[in-house]
């Protein structure tokens, strides 16, 4: 079984990395989507992923629910900086998270979006990533102005498809909604 999961998983990741660079390019951000989880295929997280697959969500939510934690994500979220949990430093800033930089916004979107489409499968539609978003309890921990970014960028996305996810329309939503 871990060897066919091996497989599996690997084909999720590249699946993932696809859908993921597709809409980084759409973003203007080639470079975001080539390199984009890149540690995901590093011992730490590879190995743990494999062993907690089922194919039907993410491995590491598996993880948590057995061992309380998963170490693979405490490695992922400290290496990649799509990841809001990357920007958390104490809450220095106002009591909230950081605010997150435009290229790393945009790429968070891509990846929610990618997510959502290579989880949910023959059951995506186009407003599952905004129901996720919606969803979620970010609280303090993600900054407002970056939660109006996302729920701006899932809202066009889930109205008008993956033509919503471009650099001019990213742009445009982090210039209205993130000020500092």
């Amino acid at each position: 079984m871990m060897n066919l999961n091996i497989w599996k998983h690997f084909k999720l990741v590249c699946h993932h990395k696809w859908e993921v660079f597709k809409l980084c390019c759409r973003a203007g951000i080639p470079m975001q989507g080539l390199l984009h989880d890149m540690s995901k295929f590093s011992p730490a997280e590879f190995f743990e992923s494999v062993k907690y697959y089922d194919g039907h969500r993410s491995p590491l939510a598996v993880s948590r629910e057995i061992n309380g934690y998963s170490k693979a994500w405490l490695h992922h979220k400290g290496r990649n900086k799509h990841h809001w949990e990357y920007w958390i430093d104490g809450y220095i800033h106002g009591g909230y998270g950081c605010i997150i930089p435009f290229k790393y916004a945009c790429e968070m979107i891509c990846d929610m979006i990618a997510a959502s489409k290579v989880y949910k499968a023959e059951a995506y539609t186009l407003d599952c990533p905004l129901k996720y978003f919606e969803a979620q309890t970010y609280g303090r921990f993600v900054h407002p102005q970056i939660q109006a970014f996302m729920r701006a960028a899932f809202s066009a996305y889930a109205a008008e498809g993956p033509q919503a996810i471009s650099r001019a329309n990213l742009a445009a939503f982090y210039k209205t909604y993130v000020t500092d």
